[in-house]
């Protein structure tokens, strides 16, 4: 059969959409992304630079600021090459906009996941809306808007948030074509755009889950004509032309270095092994969704009757094939982390809105106890993100704090009156409810609590410190063992050494003469203070603080030394 002859029920015939509902207006995308900005934002300014990750991508890219070197990146003396440059570039923009050289805040190098995020979650219920009626759409948009995993990434200077926009454009752009045989040349021209900007922000991650959608979509309907559709004639050299000139520039370079480390090290590597320390067994993501997703994730799991009753429906089908073999890939990926699955959330996201308007499916008394496990779980995942803000302020400061309190009892009412309309069948209260808990939680922990836990943020302590008693305008701070990357972007790439023993950092503060300084923990103190007197380098405590490494998972005691300046001998002539 060709696929001319092959004709796909319509999405109202499939029962999948409301034909009597209009795709969403320009006020109402206005209005989402308005909602999407209020979801995401807190915590973006509040936040000191979160480690690992986020400052090295900031120090990078303000190193590229002011080397204008905008193909080899570096951090510090190193090359950066585990991702592609696109990411920098971007973060460059809002950074040259709103900061100087001197005196970058991280929230400049935010503002790009912050659009990101925003952008994915309007052309989430932009296309949505297009294709399953208004409704749906938004409702989709705003429970990946409200999930916790692109809560955090929006505010977190990396490439994650950003990636998602290119994926949802070039995935609902695919859908489009796979759906509707009239798919426009401007659909084919996004799609492959975005393939080319995804490919430029992190490599072959948006080629993994676009290629899987298709391959699973065509060995499915054993169709493939539809591709046609996309123009690859022309839309394959539309993506080289986006991604191809940097991969090329970079491979002369570092003379081919560049894909040593990116592909063979750090691609490879997080396939093979558990790189830094995040191995995790096969079914991590699956048991996290309850948290990454949540709080719709509630609202996702009940839509699985929904979603198998309807599988065989093109689209049901198209965003089964979108989730389920790259969630297979990043199971089988020995790296994880809780973010790597996020580029499938928009699906999930319609599945749920899908299911959530639609009357519910029967299901058996088995069902109904797993169901009733997962609520559970449920619950005690909202019970645990409702306490926590006022819990850890009291745990680690003793103080009872009104505002993180409130927030938490909205947070937990919110939950309440989520599993309430879910129980009346009441999608609209439900999606409300989704939305308020988002936000009340997100509020109280980026915004409320997590700053205030000053013990946690040992970088921005020692860079006040530092600029309080520093000898010299331009002082270098030779530092061990505390070697994270905030500290270095507070500090300055060019102004901070991370010495690897105790005898090496006093060497390097002996070889930066009068304006050395060194961070030195407790343990490294006595091998210092030797090293630096068999050098007869004077030295003088400008301070200590004590503070939890969370990226190591330990306990700190850090003292700040600077190079002892004996007093000039004042002699007073005899009358």
């Amino acid at each position: 059969m060709t696929d001319a002859a092959y004709s796909q029920p319509s999405l109202a015939e499939s029962g999948l959409a409301d034909p009597g509902l209009a795709p969403a207006t320009w006020k109402n995308l206005v209005m989402l992304a308005l909602a999407a900005f209020a979801l995401l934002t807190p915590g973006l300014f509040s936040l000191p630079p979160v480690d690992r990750d986020e400052p090295r991508y900031a120090t990078a890219t303000s190193q590229m600021l002011d080397s204008h070197n905008f193909i080899d990146i570096r951090l510090q003396d190193r090359p950066r090459y585990l991702q592609p440059a696109g990411v920098y570039w971007l973060q460059a923009i809002p950074t040259a906009l709103f900061s100087t050289p001197g005196r970058r805040a991280i929230w400049t190098f935010r503002l790009v996941s912050l659009l990101g995020a925003v952008f994915a979650v309007v052309t989430t219920g932009w296309a949505a809306s297009r294709l399953f009626g208004r409704k749906v759409g938004l409702a989709a948009a705003l429970m990946l808007a409200a999930c916790l995993s692109l809560g955090f990434e929006a505010k977190i200077a990396k490439t994650d948030a950003a990636l998602l926009a290119a994926v949802v454009t070039a995935q609902f752009a695919l859908m489009r074509a796979y759906l509707k045989p009239d798919a426009s040349r401007r659909n084919a021209a996004a799609f492959w755009i975005a393939l080319g900007i995804g490919v430029l922000l992190k490599g072959p991650i948006i080629l993994l889950v676009t290629g899987l959608t298709v391959a699973s979509v065509a060995l499915w309907d054993r169709r493939v004509l539809w591709l046609g559709r996309m123009r690859p004639l022309w839309g394959l050299p539309l993506m080289l032309l986006v991604a191809a000139p940097w991969y090329v520039a970079i491979g002369l370079a570092s003379h081919g270095e560049f894909y040593r480390i990116a592909i063979g090290r750090s691609l490879m590597g997080k396939v093979a092994a558990g790189q830094q320390a995040h191995g995790a067994p096969f079914g991590y993501h699956l048991m996290a969704f309850p948290l990454t997703f949540w709080p719709a994730s509630l609202l996702a799991v009940m839509a699985i009757p929904y979603v198998w009753r309807e599988r065989t429906a093109p689209a049901v089908r198209f965003l089964l094939c979108w989730i389920i073999p790259s969630w297979i890939v990043f199971e089988l990926v020995k790296t994880k982390l809780p973010h790597y699955v996020l580029p499938l959330f928009p699906a999930i996201a319609c599945l749920t809105a899908l299911a959530l308007f639609s009357p519910r499916t029967p299901v058996r008394a088995w069902v109904k106890v797993l169901f009733g496990l997962f609520v559970l779980l449920w619950i005690a995942i909202s019970a645990a993100l409702s306490g926590l803000a006022p819990v850890a302020l009291w745990n680690v400061l003793k103080v009872v704090d009104p505002l993180a309190a409130i927030l938490g009892l909205a947070t937990a009412a919110s939950v309440i009156a989520l599993g309430w309309s879910v129980w009346r069948n009441r999608p609209e209260q439900a999606l409300v409810a989704v939305a308020c808990a988002s936000f009340f939680g997100s509020t109280a922990a980026y915004t409320v609590t997590a700053p205030r836990l000053q013990g946690f943020w040992l970088s921005p302590r020692v860079e006040a410190l530092v600029q309080a008693t520093r000898p010299c305008p331009q002082s270098v701070l030779v530092s061990t063992p505390y070697h994270e990357p905030s500290l270095v972007f507070l500090n300055g790439p060019f102004a901070t050494v991370l010495a690897k023993t105790p005898v090496d950092a006093a060497d390097r503060m002996a070889a930066a003469g009068a304006c050395g300084m060194a961070l030195v923990g407790d343990k490294q103190r006595p091998d210092f203070l030797a090293r630096a007197a068999a050098e007869g380098l004077p030295l003088r405590p400008l301070g200590q603080l004590q503070g939890r490494d969370y990226a190591d998972n330990r306990n700190l005691t850090l003292t700040l030394y600077a190079r002892s300046v004996p007093r000039p001998v004042v002699t007073t002539p005899r009358p």
